[in-house]
């Protein structure tokens, strides 16, 4: 899930709140973080004045990397057409 606000200058940031309850495994939870650090950071450009918060959902640890980096993919061309 994404939550992402307006910011005042022009670069993009991003924070993250990947949760134990719905990720036990630090493993899996720091393989998130980084499929979600690499999407974003090629995906900067688009991102211009937004800060972007990040949060994991009961589903999240379940799917492929693929899946996850295609979702988040999405995710951020919507917050660009907004």
């Amino acid at each position: 899930m994404l939550i992402f606000y307006e910011n005042q200058n022009n670069t993009p940031r991003l924070g993250l709140a990947i949760s134990k309850k719905y990720c036990r495994l630090a493993s899996k939870r720091n393989k998130i973080k980084r499929i979600i650090r690499e999407s974003f950071r090629k995906n900067k450009d688009i991102l211009n004045g937004v800060d972007v918060v990040v949060l994991n959902t009961l589903s999240t640890h379940n799917v492929t990397s693929k899946i996850l980096f295609k979702s988040i993919e999405l995710q951020w061309h919507q917050i660009k057409n907004r």
